[in-house]
């Protein structure tokens, strides 16, 4: 359990709701600048999980398909998913918002998660009780 910025209280990390999920990861293309994958340029994601998409985008493998599904992307999605890479995905990820986690709908997650079947999440899935402590 911790604070947000103000002290508003936000889930135990690993409750988070997308722990649960990985809609997105299985549902669109993850595309980014080739540097973000070059050490020399201060990129962090693994390289060889990716493949070109053109002569200045990456994109994660698995992405590309019919059918995405990064390569980074471990569980089953909408039962229990981690990242592979978590600490070194590329700024596309880092940039997704799940809905109604600062009390905003966000349509990209709602259409994963509807492209899977989930419901899309509501401002309930980000209230915890009133016993839990304050961080």
């Amino acid at each position: 359990m911790g604070c947000a910025p103000g002290g508003a209280r936000f889930p135990d990390p690993m409750d988070h709701p997308c722990l649960r999920c990985g809609a997105c990861c299985a549902f669109f293309r993850v595309a980014f600048h080739w540097s973000e994958a070059e050490a020399f340029m201060g990129g962090v994601v693994p390289v060889e999980l990716t493949e070109p998409l053109d002569p200045h985008r990456l994109v994660m493998r698995g992405t590309q398909a019919r059918r995405p599904h990064c390569v980074a992307l471990h569980g089953e999605v909408g039962s229990t998913t981690s990242c592979g890479i978590y600490e070194r995905r590329p700024s596309v990820c880092r940039e997704v918002q799940p809905s109604w986690e600062n009390g905003v709908a966000h349509a990209q997650c709602e259409r994963a998660r509807i492209g899977h079947g989930l419901a899309p999440l509501q401002p309930a899935d980000w209230t915890l009780s009133d016993s839990a402590p304050v961080g």
